[in-house]
């Protein structure tokens, strides 16, 4: 998938755990271990906000795109 999840990043640049980071935007902490992971296929924008909100970042610090690997270009619409 062409878009990663860098939440795990920007937790240890904030020196945030995951467990204080799941109890404010609440969720279990399952779930936040899965969204660090980049195993899930969406995030709802409450959710994002919630955790913008606590590590005092942008969307974009928690999601980048890249195209996939290879060469491989990327289908579009």
């Amino acid at each position: 998938m062409p878009i990663i999840v860098q939440l795990d990043i920007m937790l240890a640049r904030r020196k945030v755990k995951s467990k204080d980071l799941a109890e404010h935007v609440g969720i279990t902490e399952a779930n936040m271990s899965l969204l660090k992971q980049g195993r899930v296929k969406g995030v709802r924008f409450d959710t994002l906000e919630k955790i913008c909100d606590y590590l005092q970042c942008q969307p974009a610090d928690l999601l980048v795109y890249e195209p996939e690997a290879q060469g491989t270009p990327v289908p579009r619409p």
